[in-house]
């Protein structure tokens, strides 16, 4: 669903219904309530005109025009529809992917506003918030820079994670809960035919981090992670590379659950360090590997 219709289905039934509004129905005002450009709310608007339920007024002002019911009230309200996914997660993981190209591409906020329909001062939070998460760098003068995927940095942040994953794992241990542990064994399963997908959950790795206690490996992680926590579920679109994780995660998981803590340790060790088969193989651009 696009943001344009699923400003048109929202302003549908908050006319309909009486749900709140701006106090002027304005393009102004409506972008700003759903902090997006003027773009998606004016194909939004000539679609409520078409359909009666606005009318132009004057001073640019919105005029809604709903019917009411045969006892003169509004209709019973309805249920808000769900917004589309939020633009940050859309962005974040699509310059992720285009960071595997492997060379710093320049960003400019007007355009990227413009292709995903979203305000400019909406992009540029998200741009301040990408860079508080290693994703971008803002350079003086120059904008928005993306910073390219390097197989050095995945080897750095590997190596530092497998280190504080596996501290996080030893402060973490006497309060990991079975029934959890469990969720999480269930919720890995393979696939049960050769053309279903087989089924990831990432959370062991959040809650031992979550359970550790320690603020300054929690730290390291939502500032660190986020890219590597999208290259990796990129990597995972691979199936003999996402069966293998659900293999690693429930190994990890039956000897948490038995409390075997050294063969856990080591388990933890290699999935961390060894299960990332596609995304070692980049060792060049992926533009030039596909020439």
């Amino acid at each position: 669903m696009s943001i344009a219709t699923y400003i048109k289905n929202d302003l549908s039934v908050r006319l309909q219904t009486g749900q709140e509004l701006p106090p002027q129905l304005t393009l102004d005002s409506l972008a700003e309530m759903y902090q997006v450009s003027f773009t998606p709310v004016r194909t939004a608007i000539a679609e409520l005109i078409h359909e009666g339920l606005l009318e132009k007024g004057a001073n640019r002002r919105l005029i809604a025009t709903v019917p009411l019911g045969d006892n003169g009230a509004l209709p019973k309200a309805q249920s808000l529809p769900l917004p589309p996914q939020d633009p940050y997660d859309v962005i974040a993981a699509d310059l992720v992917q285009s960071s595997l190209g492997g060379r710093p591409v320049y960003l400019r906020e007007e355009l990227t506003a413009e292709k995903y329909n979203i305000s400019r001062s909406a992009i540029r939070n998200i741009f301040h918030r990408l860079a508080g998460e290693s994703i971008l760098d803002h350079i003086p003068r120059r904008g928005w820079r993306l910073r390219p995927f390097r197989q050095e940095d995945l080897q750095a942040y590997v190596e530092v994670r497998e280190s504080l994953e596996l501290k996080a794992l030893k402060l973490a241990r006497r309060h990991l809960e079975s029934d959890v542990l469990q969720k999480m064994l269930d919720a890995n399963l393979f696939p049960k035919t050769d053309v279903d997908s087989p089924l990831i959950d990432e959370s062991l790795h959040d809650y031992l981090i979550e359970m550790s206690g320690n603020a300054y490996i929690q730290e390291f992680f939502v500032r660190q992670g986020r890219y590597y926590r999208l290259l990796f579920q990129w990597e995972d679109h691979d199936r003999a590379a996402a069966i293998e994780t659900v293999r690693q995660h429930r190994e990890i998981l039956v000897s948490l659950l038995n409390k075997n803590w050294a063969t856990a340790r080591k388990q933890l060790s290699h999935h961390i360090l060894n299960n990332h088969p596609i995304l070692n193989r980049l060792e060049e651009p992926v533009d030039q590997q596909a020439e």
